[in-house]
């Protein structure tokens, strides 16, 4: 009984009766539980185990269950069926007599799920009722297992449709990359979503054909549809692969407009477009003025710094993350790696207490990217867990190391383990085939990648037309390519680049041609084609097409034409080049600048040395570029200083920076010097000398005379020798006239190899020298009588942007009556100053008249009276010749020369002459 509050009765006292009376009548008193809810709890339970995965408890819930009604059964042979355990699912199902349309539908989808489509397709045909969502579960199984012709096909026959049976079948299209059907069925869609649109905007990208991802995006904006986060983060994609800094600008203000570009994934990925387009200052500004950052955005913009070089950049910026992950520690351990300070990168790692498998994987990479193989292997061997990247990474790493053979076995072992090689290990598997040119175990990689389902993957595909190309089965890798369903522009360039590389120019010209868009690799793979095969014009015609097209060089292109220019010896092209270079910013680019010296040297002009100097870094084979292009020069004396200068800066120098010194010390006559050199390859480097340093040497000793020291070193090296080192010897016979050892060395060569014209050429230089006629008329008896022509004499003369040929004798071109006027002009002139013509080069037994008349009209003679009259006072000439210039024609052209008061440059098929002021840069040894 409660008794209200009487003057006896405390206030307080009555309060906390009333607050505790109050809270007692609030409780919540235990509810009955009712069979119904007891059933919707084991259903929820059963869905989320199963979703989990863990059906085996699913199902013991189901079993314990009283009572069960539709959605227990569904749930659980769902859940079988999403696990991949449908043959659990299928007696489930028969078990279950209240089946409706979904129970049907569940079993279709778990068996196209795994695969089993004819079963999937029994199980539709079994149906008594279908709705819309049965039809797209099969269409969807068949999308999934690649039968699109039967996707298709239910597709035409299915009584209503709705957005999603469209979106599969457009889907599928779009996966196998059937773009024009995804398109020709998208543009006859009734209604579109934004799953609709994402597909083909998606498809696009993925076969590389960004404009029509951008045009499709275009026409999403001109309807009532609004793009997505994803599908703004791919389109972005597409034009970073447009590399079109304007459209980014362009989709901007569709950003802010839909509330986007606050959004921090698609801000990102504005980011990104902006690094990958080299635009690290409009990169940063929009970095700045990000609202919200995530640690993609850190890592974004510290890589992208990183990329470009500017590490200090990188490094303020992983000072100002607010907080360190393990993604931007990762970021900057991979900055400090490229950069070869690896050191600073493993501390980064050390620092990281727990390192997922990411981390791992990149100073993995790192160690293998500054060719640290023991380090990598270490890590990799300790690794707590491993993924595909791991095994790619490693993989990758041999090859990029020359350790080709280590990387297949890392793969047989990959693959021992149980484990499926992803494309990654794959490509890199197949490019460590190439470089041994073993297409046995390329094949059976190639079985591996088709057993595994990677054989429709582009990068795998590519990967198989390179290396059949590189080991000589062109056939093979044009029968990868015909099977590529559709072929992106990687594609064709692989098929261009494997044919030019077997030397089938026209074919590569065919395909290239034939391909429906071509990319500045496809312009530079056809362009460094005919540079190779030596059609230097045909490379630069291309290259002005390509220019016309619209498509802007990279530094592959020019580096490609500056090697065209050094072999036309082209230098006014090969300078436009250079400020060209300079436009395009390509001058910091390393392998840029020793190309440039190279063309110089190729051009005979010393501007080579002050690239060198200006060059901000080198490495070894800028040293090399030098050092051969002082052998082509004949400056002997520059390229000892070089090697000194080399040897100072800690730069070890390989076989090519001793071939290069030899070479230049052979073409100035320092036997001392190059003795010194060859001696020091193995007493100070352990560099053992192959046959082409011994050539040098054999060259060096014969010029100078030692004709003897030089036999005895080819008798006693432990090399093997070859024609050429004898021909050099037979060369240095026919200059000191040493007719006996001549003959020696000649039966040596006939016993070698298969007769020479060039042999035959200089044993009868050699007779016709000492006056032996017989000799020589039975050595052109024999070279008829095997059908050998002796090589004719060609010079070339580049005079404004035209290439004009001489032949010896010539009397074709348009202005040879000029010539051979002038010609016999300048002969009496310098007949008159002391010039005598040395007829010992004349190889024909005539009157001393008839000698001198055939000694006139030699093409370099032609040639560079064609360039006097056809160039400005006192403008230098450049002249290429086939052959090595005779004595008569080198003293021809001192006293041009010194005469015209003209520098006469002549690259013959040995090296460079400089004729100046009445000399020549070699010294009269050549």
């Amino acid at each position: 009984m409660i008794r209200w509050r009487t003057a006896s009765t405390p206030y307080p006292v009555i309060r906390r009766f009333l607050c505790t009376f109050r809270c007692i009548s609030t409780l919540s008193l235990p509810i009955q539980e009712t069979p119904q809810t007891h059933l919707f709890q084991c259903n929820t339970r059963i869905q989320e185990l199963g979703r989990l995965g863990r059906v085996e408890e699913a199902r013991r819930v189901f079993n314990e269950m009283i009572q069960r009604d539709v959605v227990s059964w569904n749930s659980m042979i769902n859940g079988y069926s999403q696990n991949g355990k449908v043959d659990e699912a299928r007696l489930l199902f028969d078990a279950f007599v209240g089946k409706n349309i979904r129970t049907w539908t569940i079993l279709l989808t778990g068996y196209a799920k795994e695969g089993r489509i004819e079963e999937a397709r029994e199980v539709f045909e079994s149906m008594t009722e279908r709705n819309v969502v049965s039809w797209n579960a099969m269409i969807s199984g068949y999308v999934q297992n690649g039968d699109l012709k039967n996707a298709r096909k239910l597709f035409d026959e299915m009584p209503e449709k709705n957005v999603a049976s469209w979106n599969s079948v457009v889907t599928g299209y779009c996966h196998c990359y059937r773009m024009s059907e995804a398109r020709e069925l998208f543009d006859q869609m009734p209604e579109r979503n934004s799953v609709s649109w994402m597909v083909m905007i998606s498809g696009y990208v993925h076969i590389s054909d960004y404009w029509e991802a951008w045009d499709v995006f275009v026409k999403m904006c001109r309807t009532v549809a609004r793009p997505d986060q994803s599908i703004f983060v791919v389109v972005l994609s597409a034009i970073t692969g447009l590399d079109d800094l304007e459209l980014i600008g362009s989709l901007r203000p569709i950003a802010i407009k839909t509330g986007y570009e606050g959004d921090v994934v698609v801000g990102s990925a504005i980011l990104n477009a902006y690094t990958r387009n080299g635009s690290l200052d409009l990169a940063m500004h929009f970095f700045e003025t990000m609202p919200e950052r995530n640690e993609y955005s850190w890592t974004t913009m510290i890589a992208a710094f990183a990329q470009c070089g500017r590490l200090d950049d990188a490094i303020q910026l992983y000072e100002r993350v607010p907080e360190q992950t393990v993604a931007t520690k990762t970021a900057m351990m991979t900055a400090y790696a490229q950069v070869g300070r690896i050191q600073k990168a493993r501390l980064i790692f050390d620092e990281i207490l727990n390192p997922n498998v990411v981390a791992w994987n990149a100073i993995i990479a790192g160690y293998t990217q500054n060719g640290m193989l023991k380090e990598a292997k270490d890590l990799f061997q300790k690794m707590p867990v491993k993924n595909s990247a791991s095994w790619a990474a490693m993989i990758a790493g041999f090859v990029q190391n020359e350790e080709s053979r280590e990387a297949l076995e890392l793969l047989i072992e990959l693959h021992r383990s149980g484990s499926v090689p992803s494309d990654s290990s794959f490509t890199s598997a197949l490019s460590a085939c190439a470089n041994i040119g073993d297409v046995e175990i390329g094949r059976v990689i190639h079985s591996l990648a088709i057993k595994t389902g990677c054989q429709f993957n582009s990068y795998v595909m590519n990967g198989l037309i390179s290396m059949y190309a590189k080991c000589g089965n062109v056939e093979d890798g044009s029968h990868v390519f015909r099977t590529i369903r559709v072929k992106d522009t990687v594609s064709w360039n692989s098929l261009i680049s494997g044919l030019s590389e077997n030397y089938m120019l026209d074919d590569a010209r065919v395909v290239f041609e034939k391909m429906p868009k071509r990319d500045v690799v496809s312009w530079t793979a056809i362009i460094s084609a005919y540079v190779q095969a030596g059609h230097g014009e045909v490379a630069l015609d291309l290259f002005l097409d390509m220019l016309a097209r619209g498509i802007k060089p990279n530094q592959l292109t020019v580096t490609s034409l500056l090697s065209a220019c050094g072999n036309l010896g082209a230098i006014k092209l090969g300078e436009q080049f250079h400020a060209l270079i300079f436009k395009l910013g390509f001058d910091t680019f390393l392998f840029v600048g020793n190309s440039l010296i190279t063309m110089y040297f190729k051009c005979g002009y010393e501007d080579g040395f002050c690239v060198f100097e200006e060059m901000p870094e080198h490495d070894l084979i800028t040293w090399n570029a030098v050092l051969v292009g002082c052998a082509q020069n004949g400056l002997g004396k520059e390229a000892i200083k070089i090697f000194e200068q080399m040897e100072v800066e800690g730069i070890l120098p390989d076989q090519m920076s001793f071939l290069g010194v030899l070479c230049a010390c052979s073409h100035a006559g320092l036997v001392d010097e190059g003795w010194a050199h060859f001696n020091s390859m193995t007493q100070k480097y352990g560099i053992m000398p192959l046959v082409y340093h011994y050539t040098c040497m054999v060259d060096l000793l014969g010029r100078a005379g030692y004709l003897s020291e030089a036999e005895a070193l080819i008798e006693n090296m432990p090399v093997k020798p070859d024609s050429v080192i004898w021909e050099a010897l037979l060369g240095a016979c026919r200059i000191h006239r040493n007719v006996e050892l001549g003959q020696r060395v000649a039966e040596r060569l006939f016993q070698m190899t298969k007769p020479k014209s060039a042999t035959y050429v200089l044993l009868s230089n050699l007779f016709a020298s000492q006056g032996m006629w017989d000799k020589v008329a039975e050595i052109r008896k024999l070279m008829k009588d095997q059908g050998l022509t002796k090589e004719p004499g060609i010079s070339w003369i580049q005079v404004k942007n035209k290439l004009h040929c001489f032949v010896t004798g010539d009397r074709t071109h348009d202005q040879i009556e000029e010539i051979y006027s002038a010609l016999k002009e300048y002969y009496g002139c310098f007949r008159a100053t002391g010039y005598m013509p040395d007829t010992n080069f004349v190889l024909h037994d005539v009157e001393e008249e008839q000698k001198q008349n055939e000694l006139l009209y030699h093409s370099e003679k032609l040639a560079v009276v064609f360039g006097i009259l056809s160039t400005p006072n006192g403008s230098p000439i450049q002249i290429i010749k086939n052959l090595r210039i005779c004595g008569d024609c080198h003293t021809f052209m001192k006293f041009m020369s010194k005469v015209t008061l003209r520098k006469i440059i002549i690259r013959d098929g040995n090296r460079f002459h400089h004729f100046r002021d009445g000399s020549c840069s070699c010294g009269d040894y050549w």
